[in-house]
């Protein structure tokens, strides 16, 4: 059982297809089906069971994936560990939001870069944290860095970082910037420019409105803060964002935050990652980089 042929398996698992996984692995087909010959053969059982062109997997083919899943984990492990004996090195895979990325990350990873300049990055931004949390539960990233880590996270290490405090913003010519106070009964008949409902500084403005029995009377949708930062400076409402987004236009008068009366707004960043997974070197030293900068 050679550790080709286990990564054969693995990607004909996923992609249920010989042709499919030969065109994935860039391997001619007939490569494809010796492997699983071989393995078949070795372990005197079918892996899969063939149903014209598609595939299904067997009882011994569920089975036998799920150690080719940790194989494989670790044989990468392993030899990311020896290449790393002299420092930090490798690819880091990171989950993190779009504002987190644009306005927080960039100070951490020029740091880093310079420190460990033989360690690479891949980002998957503009994704939710609930969709980068079944990422990192499934192997597909080393870290993420979320705005909220939200709840049921038992198989996670979660290390809190600075909180963000998130405000009211309009155009500076806009009607409720010219009053000393606004509270929630002003806000929700002003239209809004809010981000999708599963966002966690969106939560908190719904959550203020709801507990005062207030129903926004007109609110649009937008999956980037910097749509929203456009349409406020154009007139076209009022967001709720996190301060650290709208900085610059703040000191620059474009956009003004209100007065707001309500209840505080923050949100509670945070590192997560799995935790019965390795931690490597890069990883360790992007953990501890990170605190060192965030935590503050």
């Amino acid at each position: 059982m050679e550790i080709k042929q286990l990564m054969t398996f693995q990607k004909a698992a996923e992609q249920l297809n010989f042709t499919r996984t030969a065109e994935q692995l860039n391997f001619a087909q007939s490569s494809v089906t010796g492997h699983i010959k071989s393995l078949e053969d070795e372990l005197g059982v079918p892996l899969f069971d063939r149903l014209g062109k598609s595939l299904k997997l067997t009882e011994a083919g569920r089975t036998l994936l799920h150690y080719a899943n940790r194989i494989i984990r670790l044989t990468s492990e392993a030899g990311q560990a020896i290449s790393e004996e002299k420092g930090p090195a490798g690819l880091l895979v990171i989950g993190t939001s779009e504002s987190l990325c644009t306005y927080r990350l960039p100070p951490v990873l020029s740091a880093f870069s310079h420190r460990y300049p033989k360690v690479r990055f891949h980002f998957l931004p503009d994704t939710s944290d609930r969709d980068i949390i079944k990422l990192l539960a499934g192997g597909k990233m080393d870290v993420a860095v979320l705005m909220d880590a939200g709840k049921d996270l038992r198989l996670f290490n979660i290390c809190p970082l600075q909180k963000e405090k998130i405000v009211l913003v309009a155009s500076a010519d806009h009607q409720l910037a010219a009053l000393r106070s606004v509270g929630p009964e002003e806000l929700y008949k002003e239209p809004l420019l809010l981000t999708e409902k599963d966002c966690s500084y969106r939560r908190n403005l719904d959550r203020i409105l709801s507990s005062n029995q207030l129903i926004p009377e007109q609110v649009s949708e937008f999956a980037s803060v910097e749509a929203i930062k456009q349409c406020v400076i154009s007139g076209l409402g009022v967001a709720a964002l996190p301060e650290m987004t709208v900085h610059k236009e703040i000191l620059d008068g474009t956009i003004k935050v209100l007065p707001w009366t309500g209840d505080p707004m923050y949100i509670q960043p945070c590192m997560v990652w799995l935790k019965d997974k390795w931690v490597s070197p890069a990883l360790s030293a992007f953990l501890t980089l990170t605190q060192q900068h965030l935590q503050n």
